[in-house]
């Protein structure tokens, strides 16, 4: 344990160092009391070349601000690598999980025709970067051209209990969309059985045998013209959910040729998950993630003045 200022070491990973902040100070005086065994010049030098990260990221201000509960890793091999791709942002890491926002385009995982460029495989080699052995495993899917949260797991116990457990951990899943027309009620609940017929569309049947429950619920925020800015909330998580039921409600979203739209406005399918809270399987923290809505949502929907 260090002085008034310092931290205590709480997880080890090869030459990686947890060290959590007890009380509030900046981060040079924090390190030079943690890291007593070293010189002032050579933590200067950790913190300059990237040796030293906060909240997931790589840190070189020596005033940087630091908070009771703060943890401050502190690399003694390599530098941290600085991970910048267009289109994967690192929103939440630690040893269990990868939580990540995905732009539209880019697939979850693999298919028949797209092996390496997926978000899985981008995040993997984020992850193996500072353990060539690591693995990383799929929670759940955001269609490629939606938009939005993902959750990874770092080990496969992980992510089976949060698979088999989705509906429990999982407390709120709110996405933005745009539609062509506007819903005839300003708010309402969807409800329909889903199915996948033979050219792998999902649609609503009345067969209780094949399909499965889908609630979806939505509120018209504002609109112009053919277009409305619709809040989703879905308490599902069946293929293509909002997709289909926003098309058979005959409001498709704008963008998607596949269910129904005529216009593709933003050169996108205009579905965006902003949204994302659940409980932490290992913590028990409840996890809130919010994103910006795109800003072509709000202006394409928006009364002009």
């Amino acid at each position: 344990m260090a002085g008034n200022n310092g931290g205590h070491r709480t997880r080890t990973v090869d030459n990686i160092r947890d060290f959590t902040v007890s009380s509030e100070t900046t981060l040079l005086p924090f390190l030079f009391e943690t890291l007593q065994g070293r010189s002032r010049t050579e933590i200067k030098s950790m913190l300059k070349y990237r040796h030293v990260a906060l909240r997931g990221k790589a840190v070189t201000q020596f005033d940087t601000p630091l908070v009771p509960g703060d943890v401050v890793q502190v690399n003694f091999g390599r530098a941290f690598f600085h991970f910048n791709n267009p289109q994967v942002k690192i929103l939440y890491e630690d040893e269990w999980m990868v939580v990540i926002e995905k732009a539209s385009g880019l697939l979850s995982v693999a298919n028949e025709n797209v092996r390496d460029n997926t978000a899985y495989h981008i995040v993997l080699d984020y992850v193996r970067h500072g353990n060539p052995d690591a693995q990383l495993y799929v929670c759940h899917r955001l269609d490629q051209y939606t938009s939005g949260i993902l959750i990874f797991a770092k080990n496969e116990e992980l992510m089976h209990e949060l698979r088999a457990n989705w509906d429990f951990y999982v407390k709120e899943r709110k996405y933005m969309c745009v539609t062509e027309r506007v819903p005839a009620r300003a708010e309402d609940t969807i409800q329909s059985l889903l199915v996948q017929n033979d050219r792998m569309q999902v649609h609503s049947t009345d067969n209780e045998e094949a399909g499965r429950l889908a609630v979806t619920h939505y509120r018209v925020l504002q609109s112009r013209g053919r277009y409305a800015l619709v809040d989703v909330e879905i308490f599902t998580g069946k293929k293509n959910q909002i997709r289909v039921h926003m098309s058979e409600m005959g409001c498709p979203i704008a963008g998607d040729m596949k269910y129904g739209a005529e216009t593709n406005p933003a050169r996108r399918l205009m579905l965006h998950n902003y949204r994302l809270s659940f409980i932490h399987p290992v913590s028990g923290e409840l996890m809130r993630f919010s994103l910006t809505v795109p800003p072509v949502f709000r202006k394409l929907t928006q009364e002009l003045q």
